[in-house]
């Protein structure tokens, strides 16, 4: 099975734009749908739509087409409906909103959307001089059922995803979460021989697990901080990921999209050396405050270990002392001896028993990227000492 990168990109677009809220679906009033139309256009996106039903109250959007900047053609998406829709502060309110089942194919891989449901969407006022002023928010949103097929074949499939967020207000920052209640993939169908050789003999043909996810965003001072990404696989162990950073706040947000709506206006084969070196300088808005990227083990380490050392002749205790060996030799690279040698007693006290193995960034003090990009040209070995970086093993 290989799936060409253009294909899955634009399957993850189509699914990341019906988890939004479907900013064109708000043409209960076709002042505000103009309004809307507008100020997605500045981000980079198009919408449209063939004829709109209903009243003021309850409306559906009929035959919905959204098309990125950087795509050549629109993605027809169905029907929208607008339910509950009244005046507020002179924005709107929106009880719900809701699309029609989606399926979009392209080069034998399918996507297969359950209807997206949005509750309690706020469209504010033209002209509003909050900070949220050019953002729609919602506080809640739920899709039933995703799956994406390649051929006749279920590769992955997601139940029960729900999206919670309370909204920022009085100076606070926005909260949000978003769960899946189970999700699947069969592995089976990678074709790379030693990819298969290793998921057969590991046992993991088809998973199983779900996704968790917490976070606050500060629009005021622009603090984004993802505190849970959690994916975890039965009977093989949970990934999880945070990080936190300064600086992301609604101007830069802005400055963000029409970069890339103007990236994406160049045409194909075009210079784009200058655009680019603004983003660089774009992105030196942003700061760094923390990281890190931790391991649970449900069984994994074992039954890797177990199949190395078939393929090398040894047992499982010989290939974690080999790997205990090599890590001091890997890490005296960095001419780092704390390190190192924090390193290597994470190691091996994670091979002794494995439970936890987690890698930290925590700087005393928050860290320009202008700092890191510098660092990382002039002197790459003093990053991990700039950015406070830790390693630990079976800890809470």
């Amino acid at each position: 099975m290989t799936i060409q990168r253009s294909t899955l990109k634009k399957l993850a677009f189509s699914t990341f734009l019906l988890t939004l809220p479907l900013n064109g679906a708000f043409a209960a009033d076709p002042a505000v749908a103009e309004r809307i139309k507008a100020a997605l256009a500045a981000q980079g996106v198009d919408i449209s739509w063939t004829g709109v039903s209903g009243d003021d109250s309850n409306a559906v959007l009929q035959g919905v087409s959204i098309k990125p900047a950087a795509e050549k053609e629109a993605l027809p998406i169905g029907d929208v409906k607008l339910e509950g829709v009244t005046q507020a502060n002179d924005g709107y309110q929106i009880a719900t909103v809701s699309t029609s089942p989606f399926q979009h194919s392209k080069d034998g891989v399918t996507l297969d959307l359950s209807p997206v449901i949005i509750h309690d969407m706020k469209v504010p006022a033209e002209g509003s001089t909050d900070t949220l002023g050019s953002l729609m928010m919602y506080k809640s949103a739920e899709l039933s059922n995703m799956t994406v097929k390649v051929g006749d074949k279920t590769a992955f499939a997601m139940d029960g995803l729900a999206v919670q967020i309370t909204p920022p207000a009085d100076g606070k920052a926005m909260d949000f979460t978003a769960n899946t209640q189970k999700f699947t993939a069969d592995l089976s169908l990678i074709d790379d021989p030693k990819s298969k050789e290793a998921i057969d003999a590991l046992g993991y043909q088809n998973i199983s697990g779900n996704i968790a996810m917490a976070g606050t965003w500060q629009p005021s001072d622009g603090k984004m901080e993802l505190s849970k990404y959690d994916i975890s696989v039965e009977n093989a162990g949970t990934l999880g990921m945070t990080f936190n950073l300064g600086g992301y706040t609604v101007d830069f947000i802005k400055s963000m999209q029409a970069m890339q709506k103007q990236l994406a206006s160049q045409p194909e084969g075009a210079d784009k050396s200058a655009q680019g070196m603004a983003m660089l300088g774009l992105m030196q808005q942003l700061s760094f405050n923390g990281a890190s990227i931790r391991y649970q083990d449900d069984s994994l380490t074992g039954k890797v270990l177990d199949y190395v050392g078939k393929q090398q002749g040894m047992s499982a205790k010989d290939v974690a002392n080999q790997a205990k060996a090599i890590v001091p030799f890997g890490m005296a690279q960095l001419n780092n001896p704390e390190l190192t040698a924090e390193v290597s007693s994470a190691v091996n006290t994670f091979l002794d028993n494995p439970k936890s193995l987690e890698i930290s960034a925590e700087p005393p003090s928050s860290v320009p990227f202008a700092l890191i990009m510098a660092g990382a040209m002039s002197n790459p070995l003093d990053l991990p000492k700039t950015l406070g970086v830790k390693v630990k093993a079976n800890q809470d």
